[in-house]
């Protein structure tokens, strides 16, 4: 009876809980996370599962067809779903995720795919599994739980395993008081194999056959349901974490695009102060262009003014007058009435009128006399 109510709550609890997280795996997918960040909530799943269909097997075989708890088809069953627990449960170690270095199982997983891995895995304990069927299948010498000596090494190795990815996972996120439930669960895993290892009819030879049926029952229910619990919280503190980074990255983008704003904006000011600027100066030169065409300047005043061009930066009023076959007044008067008509006053008149010269070309007028 006791064997039936083990069976029975493992069955329930295993089989809702991966229905649960399996549930989880496909909402992360559809809502499109990153696919090798959330593949461990499946294996994490899948090996869940394969705990609950041992154990609906099992009450199956026991409370349906009559077999013993220690028949040899049981333990043949149990040995098949612990291998592909753990076989799950190792394809599910990579997608722990933390900032350590990798174990050497975890860095062994990730140097294949996992169809290579899966057939490697498969390939190498078939062969260990028919050696162990042809030297234990028809000796009654040797005891049913002997099969068990294929699962155990790759359990205790699974379980150091899990147990340095969990650590390591936990203290990343600041979650050291994990540590205690994970060495806990492995503590059990190991009570668990050593209670597969030894023989019933052995065991009970020196300890009370009640006490040690109670006893394999609670160690195999505990981790089970220790197992599932460190799952959970590791995979809402992934969540967490995720959606913390996930807004985290949000705010670095924002405030890059924050950033980036702000320099188009100052580039946009300058560059309308420059725009500005132009458009002043501009208007400014259209002002003077307007100004000046306004202005009506004899024949006499615009040779006057082409010579100051071509010979105002080099050589005196009195030279350009002699230039012009002019005298010096007559010269001066010209140049007095063009300062009035242009508004030029006080120091530099010169150089503002060759100035004025230049820009309208006045210069050409000299060139243009001296060919005809």
């Amino acid at each position: 009876m006791q064997t039936i109510i083990e069976y029975a709550v493992t069955t329930i609890v295993c089989l809702i809980s991966a229905v649960v997280i399996q549930r989880i795996f496909y909402k992360e997918q559809q809502r499109g996370a990153n696919q090798s960040a959330i593949e461990g909530i499946k294996w994490f799943g899948l090996a869940i599962f394969s705990w609950g269909m041992g154990a609906f097997v099992d009450l199956l075989l026991i409370s349906g067809w009559g077999f013993s708890p220690h028949a040899r088809l049981i333990i043949y069953w149990g040995v098949f779903v612990s291998l592909a627990n753990s076989l799950f449960i190792i394809l599910s170690l990579p997608s722990i995720e933390h900032k350590r270095s990798r174990g050497i199982l975890v860095r062994l997983v990730q140097r294949f795919s996992v169809r290579e891995f899966i057939g490697l895995y498969s390939g190498v304990l078939a062969m260990i599994v028919f050696v162990f069927l042809a030297t234990s299948y028809n000796n009654t010498a040797i005891s049913n739980n002997f099969i068990w000596l294929i699962d155990i090494p790759i359990s205790v190795v699974v379980a150091f395993s899990l147990l340095g990815e969990l650590n390591k996972a936990f203290k990343d996120r600041n979650m050291k008081f994990m540590y205690l439930p994970t060495f806990s669960l492995f503590a059990l895993i190991l009570i668990a194999v050593s209670y597969r290892i030894i023989p019933q009819d052995r065991a009970v030879q020196v300890i009370d056959q009640g006490f040690w049926s109670l006893a394999g029952s609670i160690t195999a229910i505990s981790f089970k349901f220790l197992f599932i619990l460190l799952f959970s919280i590791l995979l809402y503190s992934w969540k967490f974490l995720s959606e913390k980074e996930a807004q985290q990255s949000l705010a670095t983008k924002l405030a890059k695009e924050n950033k980036d704003l702000k320099h188009s904006l100052e580039h946009a000011e300058l560059s309308v102060e420059s725009h500005l600027d132009t458009i002043k100066t501009m208007k400014k030169e259209l002002f003077e262009l307007n100004e000046s065409s306004k202005i009506a300047l004899s024949e006499r005043q615009r040779e006057v003014l082409g010579y100051l061009a071509r010979y105002g930066k080099e050589k005196s009023y009195h030279e350009i007058a002699d230039e012009m076959h002019i005298s010096l007044d007559g010269f001066q008067t010209h140049i007095h009435q063009i300062k009035k008509l242009l508004n030029i006053s006080g120091t530099g008149g010169k150089q503002q009128l060759i100035a004025f010269a230049e820009r309208h070309n006045l210069a050409d007028i000299i060139t243009y006399n001296k060919e005809v």
